[in-house]
């Protein structure tokens, strides 16, 4: 599985990053996990607001840090 978190490394984008490594750790997924920070970049993928959380290339929200329970349940299905 591979999770990239878009954002430009504002507060929002760090809390969504620990938030991602803490969920993937309680469901000890085999995931890599890793930020995108250009910002053309991101805007080619269709996001216009950060933070933003892909899934083996799928955005699955955009302007969120999502909790950790939120992502377990992402993460999970």
């Amino acid at each position: 599985m591979k999770i990239e978190i878009l954002g430009t490394g504002c507060p929002k984008c760090e809390i969504l990053t620990q938030n991602v490594k803490a969920a993937v750790g309680m469901l000890g997924l085999d995931a890599v996990v890793s930020k995108v920070t250009d910002i053309v970049e991101i805007a080619n993928r269709g996001v216009m607001m950060t933070p933003a959380l892909a899934v083996d290339g799928e955005i699955k929200f955009v302007g969120k840090a999502a909790t950790p329970e939120e992502l377990k349940t992402l993460l999970a299905s």
